[in-house]
């Protein structure tokens, strides 16, 4: 822990992996919507004209979108394909997030562990006739939230 006069540098964003059932999928370039949001609901006491309560409502977790260089593996596609077919098939996913130590040195620094998450979505690569670009593929998870802690 650093200590009150150190502040840590902020984490690069291109330094994660995704762990799914405890194996390493590091492949993924683009990891997007970790974000959590609280309704909050108005109520105005009566005789009270100058201020209005603010209560939380609900929470709404949004998906977790993973992108990766087209590879032709089979196990994500496969855990959808048995989300489609009827199945609902929860599996542990983690996000870690990798403190850059120097020399091509990184320790975990942050950890986010979704609760249920399933596949809901995927896009295939996108060809164009003459382009250089890589063939990406979109993975998107719907999840019940997610618990978060410094490893």
């Amino acid at each position: 822990m650093p200590s009150a006069y150190e502040r840590p540098d902020p984490l690069l964003a291109g330094n994660f992996w995704l762990e799914i059932d405890g194996i390493a999928e590091g492949s993924f370039t683009e990891c997007s919507g970790l974000t959590v949001e609280t309704e909050v609901e108005q109520v105005r006491e009566g005789g009270l004209n100058n201020y209005v309560h603010l209560l939380p409502k609900g929470t709404k977790w949004s998906n977790i979108v993973l992108k990766r260089g087209f590879v032709g593996a089979n196990d994500l596609w496969q855990w959808y394909q048995k989300i489609v077919e009827g199945t609902l098939v929860t599996r542990a996913v983690s996000i870690i997030a990798f403190e850059n130590r120097g020399e091509g040195q990184a320790d975990p620094y942050y950890r986010w562990d979704l609760i249920r998450p399933f596949p809901v979505k995927w896009s295939g690569p996108q060809f164009q006739a003459g382009g250089g670009a890589v063939a990406v593929e979109t993975l998107e998870f719907a999840h019940s939230g997610w618990t978060g802690r410094r490893v």
